[in-house]
């Protein structure tokens, strides 16, 4: 059995930060687009909530790389904003750990959105106009209401999230490049690994890596299944 090397430990470890990371941004970020896209407007609204929603599924048809291209000619040093920020004496974000995670927030932001959206569309308007009568503000609506009744969405959509960033290349490879410690995670690794012929290694990373998403998979949505009926017990 092959044992895993320092340089290999150290992409795993970029791998789940960048997941966790990736993961907890869009929860946050998602969360209240997801609401807004939600909710029922006048025949114009609907149709800019329209174009939005399409521009959160474009990463879903287009090709990371195409992705990855375009951000790195933003980011980079001749870009809007890596010129930007050159100028005001910061680091551009190209082939750097904040610029992968920029690519791997818009490139996973699909996979955080659709089932929050989903969720909040079963739950309805019913359950916060009976809160709201009782009293209930916007916040407590949230934690009380909403929170409750769509826990199934937002575990389907941070594993989604979780687990999309865990594969992601295309993206990372355009946009960061292979630098250890820095922007080379698993799936760039494995590529390395591959183009220099060290198979076996690159197998013990790719099956790690398909038997931890299966893993994580499995037991979210045994957890889900779980709360959709009822508390755990």
């Amino acid at each position: 059995m092959i044992e895993l090397t320092a340089h290999d430990w150290q992409a795993i470890q970029l791998t789940l930060k960048l997941c966790l990371y990736t993961t907890l941004i869009l929860l946050l970020l998602g969360t209240p687009l997801a609401w807004w896209l939600a909710q029922g407007q006048s025949r114009g609204q609907c149709r800019v909530r329209t174009a939005i929603q399409a521009l959160v599924a474009l990463p879903l048809v287009l090709p990371p790389t195409v992705l990855g291209f375009y951000l790195l000619l933003l980011l980079g040093p001749e870009g809007a904003v890596g010129g930007t920020l050159e100028r005001l004496g910061f680091q551009h974000l190209a082939f750097s750990f904040p610029g992968i995670l920029i690519g791997s927030v818009i490139y996973s932001l699909p996979f955080t959105v659709q089932p929050l959206l989903e969720s909040f569309r079963r739950m309805g308007p019913r359950p916060l106009e009976v809160a709201q009568t009782l009293g209930a503000g916007k916040l407590d609506q949230l934690f009380s209401v909403v929170l409750p009744l769509c826990r199934g969405g937002f575990i389907v959509a941070a594993t989604l999230t979780f687990a999309h960033t865990l594969g992601e290349f295309g993206v990372i490879l355009m946009l960061g490049g292979s630098i250890p410690g820095e922007t080379q995670v698993l799936s760039v690794l494995i590529y390395d690994h591959t183009e220099a012929m060290n198979y076996s290694q690159a197998h013990q990373l790719s099956l790690g890596l398909l038997i931890a998403a299966f893993v994580v998979l499995f037991i979210v949505y045994g957890l889900n299944k779980r709360f959709d009926r009822g508390p755990l017990t």
